[in-house]
């Protein structure tokens, strides 16, 4: 039997016009970069890199999404602090606000993927599959290398 596929719990979304689905998108690589913004790492290195993503991959077969997945400072991280915040960093990829669950720390997303905490990457094959899942800063050549595998395998061009 065949498992439900995978998708974001998203409350609230910023810089799309609509919501976004990984099921919209399959086909293409999904880059899901995890982050708070009162995150010192997340700040410095995840939301710089993927603003880097954004610029590269446009117009490609990859998706560059942003997870703000808020697990501590609840009060302080509400959505119109985010608005805020995409606006002073001038962040224009999708950003999607992990889904609260009353009375608990963590949220949906986060949960579901077993994050360990922030900054996270997570990377969606063509076919919608979690390929890589890693927490903390992950090195550009890593990354890069790791999106090039997965485009060249989704367009028949990798060699066994």
């Amino acid at each position: 039997m065949k498992s439900k596929p995978f998708e974001l719990s998203i409350s609230q979304w910023f810089n799309t016009k609509g919501a976004i689905t990984l099921e919209q998108l399959k086909g293409r690589v999904v880059v899901v970069g995890a982050f708070q913004m009162l995150c010192p790492a997340c700040v410095a290195h995840s939301i710089q890199q993927l603003k880097k993503m954004q610029t590269i991959f446009k117009n490609t077969q990859v998706a560059v999404i942003g997870l703000h997945t808020v697990f501590e400072h609840h009060t302080a991280m509400q959505p119109h602090a985010l608005e805020a915040f995409i606006h002073e960093y001038r962040l224009s990829f999708p950003i999607g606000v992990d889904r609260h669950i009353p009375d608990e720390a963590i949220p949906q997303t986060m949960q579901a993927l077993n994050l360990r905490g922030t900054p996270s990457t997570v990377i969606f094959d063509t076919a919608g599959e979690i390929c890589f899942h890693e927490f903390g800063h992950v090195d550009d050549l890593v990354l890069g290398l790791t999106i090039g595998q997965l485009l060249s395998t989704a367009n028949g061009s990798a060699r066994a």
